[in-house]
């Protein structure tokens, strides 16, 4: 094992060590009243018992994946899925365990040693689950490696091939999780939170998390396995899938000594975020001016400048600055390596800072959705919706100059660096991220717990915060999927060329088969996201007429002499969710192989990857948009919901507050279920498109 293995493997522990550090420090805080255990407890049964049911038909699922790709393409691609779902499992599992335990931490913090402690606690739980995605992903892409070096002859072409398999293989395992959890996460938590805000709110008049409302634990519980085990399961899939799919470029674009440097380099930036990160968790503190979101941006911009000079320190050390090498005919030197993954992590601030100024209540967009709702539903709505187009305009133009630059700096493999550096802050992100379902249950059982006005106070302080870093993320997460997409195209086309050097494939607009693709694969985005739209809205209907029932049948609820039957909602989300899950997300599975197979029956196999390759660049294209467009629509809907809870154009209970209501229930699946869910969607299709080539290639 060399010095440059050993320290990527380091860097990977010392994300694990970190984890198990925060996860005994959040658990050392103290719990709460007898009351306030009651409530977390009954959210920490519903999480595990969905996401154990949810693992389980995962697992069948995979299973039967797993073994036809090992007879298509041999064990070594069948074992490297089998690691790449298990750890992204593990992943997400850990965390939602840690984040249903730190909930009720945080509202005792709140209650007795005020907003600093209960933010401490908070991004500490949310800590938990970013190191964990960052160093799992890393460890398994590493010894996977290492071991299929041991195995076969890697400086073969034919042994070389059967390596980049096997990655390729765990980069498909994490994205099957992936999609899994983020849609079955998302079913639950937003039908849940439709349906309890519907009845609750509008037609009973009572609090968000008022204990009478029977859908208040699934809500709570949606939280968990949907805002935290879902986006630990995105990230971990985005992060694997651009490493592993710039160790592609960099085995198609050197040869030699270089191409072990190129190809490890990825890992090496990986490793050294990580410790940026773990160092950038302790800059994360409450300063005068008692600004949350103050506090936690210390943390992501110390992050972004530690990681930018270690990420400096190593292309010195591995690659040399003044050094030159030739990538795709082209001259680009460690210099150019460098200001590529510069790019990436500019990139990065700049999507946050946008997704925050759509989805933050003191900017424009949020403010001018609440003003719309003083005139109606409608207004609201239609206001809404402009917002969710507009937002796609910024992200879009950096995502573009990122492109260029780092492409005209360092060709393909300085895209794919680019990508590289955004993934590396994976650990940081999903901190802030998972940060919000804590925060969010932290309020939810200040309310059911009955706890004074001041904690709720701190506590909504929180959680209002907690909802703008959940869009930021996800704005973070859809920016960096849509360059990881073009790295895995780039990947697709460099493998379509080595595999197929005889077949003439142009992806020519001239060429019919070409424009049928991209109208096909632009077309997936929309049909997935329609598909997770409707599974929320009959998930969603459902609970409406079980909390009507409840409160029509149980005598007592609203005189607090009677307790709903949460259990029941629990239940009935938790079947909706895992029967609802399956079918969109095979669809990114059995795109490719329908549009191959379709295409190849009448016009032979050069039309028919002509076709698979447009296919690609479509989904690409509008999945970016439709991601964009739903994630952070969805996040200004709800934040404007909020806005007018804090007392503004009528306050809780106005005729504006009830339009904002409406409007934020076409915003939770928009931000929290379909549009996120289009992240792991299209980097499958361009992770089966090249597993498809390595199939018939033989």
């Amino acid at each position: 094992m060399t010095n440059v293995s050993m320290l990527i493997i380091g860097c990977g522990f010392i994300a694990i060590l970190y984890g198990i550090y925060a996860i005994r420090s959040v658990l050392a805080a103290p719990a709460g009243t007898d009351k306030m255990q009651e409530i977390a407890a009954a959210i920490q049964e519903g999480a595990s018992a969905y996401l154990n049911r949810q693992y389980t038909a995962i697992a069948i699922a995979g299973i039967v994946i797993g073994i036809i790709l090992g007879l298509l393409l041999g064990w070594i691609a069948a074992i490297g899925f089998a690691i790449g779902a298990i750890l992204s499992g593990i992943a997400g599992y850990i965390g939602m365990n840690v984040s249903v335990r730190a909930n009720v931490r945080t509202a005792e913090a709140a209650r007795s040693s005020g907003l600093a402690e209960g933010l401490s606690i908070a991004f500490k739980s949310g800590a938990v689950t970013g190191m964990l995605v960052a160093g799992l992903a890393l460890l398994g892409i590493i010894v996977y490696w290492l071991a299929l070096k041991d195995m076969v002859d890697s400086s073969t072409k034919e042994g070389m091939r059967h390596v980049l398999e096997g990655l390729v293989g765990l980069a498909f395992g994490a994205s099957l999780i992936s999609i899994f959890a983020r849609l079955g996460g998302g079913i639950f938590t937003k039908g849940a939170d439709v349906g309890s805000d519907l009845v609750g709110k509008i037609e009973a008049g009572i609090p968000e998390d008022d204990p009478r409302n029977a859908g208040v634990i699934a809500d709570n519980v949606g939280d968990n396995v949907g805002d935290c085990a879902g986006m630990a399961a995105d990230l971990f899939e985005t992060y694997v899938v651009t490493v592993v799919a710039t160790m592609l470029l960099g085995a198609a674009f050197f040869t030699g000594t270089v191409q072990d440097t190129m190809m490890n380099l990825p890992l090496m930036i990986g490793g050294v975020s990580i410790v940026g990160s773990v160092v950038a968790t302790f800059f994360v503190r409450l300063g005068s001016s008692n600004s949350i979101m103050g506090a936690l941006y210390k943390g992501f911009f110390a992050s972004v400048i530690i990681s930018a000079i270690l990420i400096g320190v190593v292309i010195e050390w591995q690659v040399g600055f003044s050094s030159e090498f030739m990538s795709q005919g082209n001259k680009i030197t460690g210099m150019d390596l460098f200001i590529s993954a510069l790019v990436g992590l500019g990139v990065t601030a700049l999507i946050v800072w946008i997704t925050e100024y759509y989805t933050g209540t003191e900017y424009r967009p949020v403010k001018s959705i609440a003003k719309a709702s003083e005139t109606g539903h409608g207004t609201n709505v239609i206001q809404g919706l402009a917002v969710s187009m507009e937002a796609t305009a910024m992200p879009v133009v950096v995502i573009c100059a990122g492109i260029i630059i780092s492409f005209v700096t360092a060709g393909l493999f300085g895209l794919a660096l680019a990508a590289t550096s955004m993934l590396a802050l994976a650990g940081m992100v999903v901190a802030l991220d998972a940060f919000g379902p804590v925060t969010d249950n932290a309020g939810g059982i200040a309310e059911m717990a009955d706890l004074p006005e001041d904690v709720r106070k701190t506590t909504d302080a929180l959680d209002a915060v907690g909802n703008t870093t959940k869009a930021v993320t996800k704005g973070y997460a859809i920016g960096s999927a849509g360059l990881a997409a073009l790295v895995l195209f780039a990947a697709f086309t460099q493998d379509l060329n080595l595999l197929f050097p005889d077949l003439k494939v142009s992806f020519s607009l001239d060429d019919p088969y070409v424009v049928v693709g991209l109208f096909i694969g632009g077309m997936i985005p929309y049909l997935f996201g329609a598909m997770g739209m409707m599974a929320v809205g009959r998930a969603g209907g459902s609970i409406v007429e079980e909390v009507r029932r409840q409160f029509r049948e149980i005598p007592g609820i609203m005189e607090g002499t009677a307790k709903p039957e949460y259990g029941k909602c629990v239940d009935i989300l938790t079947k909706s969710a895992i029967k609802e899950m399956i079918v969109p997300s095979l669809l990114p599975i059995a795109a490719p192989f329908v549009i191959y197979f379709a295409i190849n029956a009448f016009a032979g196999q050069a039309a028919a990857f002509s076709a698979l390759g447009a296919s690609l660049m479509g989904v690409i294209i509008t999945g970016l948009f439709v991601a964009l467009s739903m994630t952070s629509g969805g996040g200004a809907w709800d934040n404007a919901k909020k806005y007018i809870e804090d007392g503004n154009h009528g306050g809780k209970g106005s005729e504006a507050h009830h339009a904002a209501i409406t409007g934020d229930t076409v915003g939770d699946p928009y931000k929290d279920t379909a549009g996120p869910a289009v992240n792991p969607l299209i980097k499958i299709m361009n992770i089966v498109a090249i597993l498809l080539l390595a199939i018939f290639a033989g």
